[in-house]
């Protein structure tokens, strides 16, 4: 169980952790470090799937976070496991697929309440519930959907920094 003294613990979750999750998991940290909240939150990423367990995240991705200034280069993909359930605060899923295998996994009203969609924290998403996966397109896409990450992630900041300040 955490304590007021533990960080939030966040784990962003995707397909195969390649693409999507980790550019969240990477864009959020930038954000929380800017913000001088590092050692108060705690971000991962995960997959659905185990397709890409230990790969880097895709070049694609690499490169699009580059390009913003951020570095995915220490990422290697994990599958989602029923244990992120006990050390995550928050548990968010990309789209809504992830969202309802998720939810799916969940083997109590609390983990199951812990899932939300990374869109639903971002009133400039509104319409739009999905975080698109970019892998079958070209690097526009990703750019596209690291920008929507951007947008996201910075809401959810927005969301659960209060908390940090008062000691969650």
């Amino acid at each position: 169980m955490a304590t007021s003294d533990d960080p939030f613990r966040v784990v962003f979750v995707c397909t195969g952790n390649i693409c999507r999750s980790p550019m969240a998991d990477v864009v959020f940290r930038a954000q929380v470090a800017a913000a001088g909240y590092g050692d108060r939150v705690a971000s991962r990423s995960a997959g659905t799937g185990d397709w890409h367990v230990g790969e880097r995240a895709d070049r694609r991705t690499l490169d699009s976070l580059a390009r913003r200034g951020y570095d995915g280069s220490s990422h290697r993909a994990r599958q989602f496991t029923t244990e992120d359930f006990e050390r995550s605060d928050l548990i968010v899923a990309l789209d809504r697929s992830h969202e309802r295998i998720l939810q799916n996994w969940a083997s109590t009203p609390a983990e199951h309440d812990a899932v939300v969609l990374l869109t639903s924290f971002d009133p400039q998403a509104a319409g739009t519930p999905d975080v698109p996966d970019p892998y079958y397109a070209g690097p526009e896409m990703f750019d596209e959907v690291l920008t929507m990450i951007e947008s996201a992630t910075a809401a959810l900041f927005r969301q659960v920094r209060p908390g940090l300040s008062s000691g969650r």
